[in-house]
């Protein structure tokens, strides 16, 4: 005679945990699909009076013709709000927001 063993149903806490589990990963990972706008250790800066952007390393003061983006106005990641924005304003040499002409 042989044996057939049954394979066991997973409990209700199991299947629960699974399920769990399955949607931390999910969420947890969204946010690392997101491009950021400058690696760890950089942060971003603006062209004054011109299109364009770069990172800096934290320890460095923005290049010539370069300024910091206004507090609280920082792109975080590619096709963010505020990296939209900056697409088409940019800061004066007085450090005022400006349109960026429809030229650049």
């Amino acid at each position: 005679m042989s044996r057939i063993s049954r394979l066991r149903r997973p409990s209700r806490t199991t299947a629960g945990l699974a399920a769990t589990a399955a949607a931390l990963a999910l969420l947890t990972g969204a946010c690392s699909m997101e491009d950021a706008t400058c690696g760890g250790g950089e942060y971003p800066v603006l062209a004054v009076n011109s299109a364009g952007s770069a990172c800096v390393p934290d320890d460095e003061k923005p290049p010539k013709g370069y300024a910091r983006y206004p507090e609280g106005k920082e792109p975080k990641h590619v096709d963010d709000t505020w990296d939209t924005y900056w697409r088409t304003h940019t800061v004066d040499e007085n450090g005022r927001t400006v349109d960026l002409p429809d030229d650049e």
